[in-house]
C-alpha cells in the first residue's frame, strides 16, 4: 500500500535560496535530521537528472540505506526516487509567493517487506511525520539565514 506524507512551509527567502538549501550538500546537512547522512554515489554530489546518492540512517550496527536517483529536475524542483527498505519518491518544490517561498515536500512510498512495514506503521510513522515537519522548520531557519547573509 502506498503511503504519502505531505507538508509545506512558508519561508522568508527567495525560491533560489530555498532551492540552494535543498541542492547544496553542505547546506542540506545543516537541516537534515542529525541521524541521517546523505552522500553521493561516486565522487561528485549533484542534483541533475540521473545523479545518485545514498541516504544512510545512523543507527548502531545496521545503518539502513536508501539508494536514490534524481528522476525529475527543473528550477525549483527536485525529485529523488529511492530503493531500499522504502521504495518511492521524495519531491521538493519551491513556489515563489509574495513574501518569499512556499516549500512543498511530498514523500510517497511503499515498504515491500511486511515485517518492516508493520514495524514502521506501528512504531515509526508518527515519529517520521513529526521529524519531517521539524526538518522543514530547520530548512526554513537555514534558508532565512542564507537570505540575510546575501
Amino acid at each position: 500500500m502506498t503511503q504519502v506524507f505531505e507538508q509545506s512551509i512558508q519561508i522568508n527567502a527567495t525560491a533560489a535560496v530555498v532551492e540552494r538549501c535543498i541542492t547544496d550538500l553542505g547546506l542540506m546537512h545543516r537541516w537534515l535530521n542529525p541521524a541521517l547522512r546523505c552522500e553521493p554515489v561516486g565522487d561528485v554530489w549533484s542534483t541533475e537528472i540521473g545523479s545518485q546518492s545514498r541516504f544512510i540512517i545512523q543507527v548502531p550496527v545496521v545503518q539502513p540505506t536508501l539508494k536514490s536517483v534524481v528522476v525529475e529536475r527543473q528550477p525549483g524542483l527536485v525529485v529523488w526516487e529511492f530503493q531500499g527498505f522504502f521504495q518511492g519518491r521524495d519531491r521538493w518544490e519551491c513556489q515563489p509567493v509574495a513574501k518569499g517561498t512556499c516549500l512543498f515536500n511530498r514523500f510517497e512510498f511503499v515498504i515491500p517487506n511486511p515485517i518492516v512495514s508493520w514495524g514502521f506503521n506501528n512504531f515509526a510513522a508518527s515519529w517520521t511525520k513529526q521529524d519531517m515537519q521539524a526538518q522543514l522548520r530547520r530548512l526554513k531557519r537555514v534558508a532565512e539565514e542564507v537570505q540575510i547573509s546575501q
